[in-house]
């Protein structure tokens, strides 16, 4: 049985940092994190690839950074220089295809939906 599970989220100020986990029960060749915020579609913001490299959407580019811990299946997301507008639920993803190719990030290539999803957790920063 495939699950993910998050955890880490709560309240910060802007320019403070967090980190989310993301413990997974099974190896998958593709994990990443998305998040959504409240009227807006959901984006892809970091991923470790099969060679466990990361990849990040434009958004969070030089503030987030993503790694996978394949011992102890976690998948963390350290998040620096938060700022008001990355409040969201976060959610972590998996899928057995390979799906972290260029532009993951973009709504076009997130169709068809990514297969495995945590349950979420709540990111509030307050300016």
């Amino acid at each position: 049985q495939v699950w993910l599970m998050e955890s880490g989220g709560g309240s910060v100020q802007a320019g403070g940092s967090l980190t989310l986990s993301c413990k997974f029960s099974t190896y998958l060749p593709s994990l990443a994190w998305f998040r959504q915020a409240p009227g807006k579609e959901r984006e892809g913001i970091a991923g470790a690839d099969i060679r466990d490299q990361p990849t990040y959407g434009d958004s969070v580019k030089g503030r987030f950074s993503v790694s996978k811990d394949r011992t102890n299946k976690v998948l963390t997301l350290h998040m620096n220089d938060l700022r008001p507008d990355d409040t969201a639920v976060y959610y972590c993803a998996g899928d057995p295809r390979y799906r972290l190719t260029k532009g993951w990030w973009t709504p076009p290539r997130q169709t068809p939906p990514w297969t495995y999803w945590g349950q979420g957790t709540q990111v509030t920063v307050t300016s």
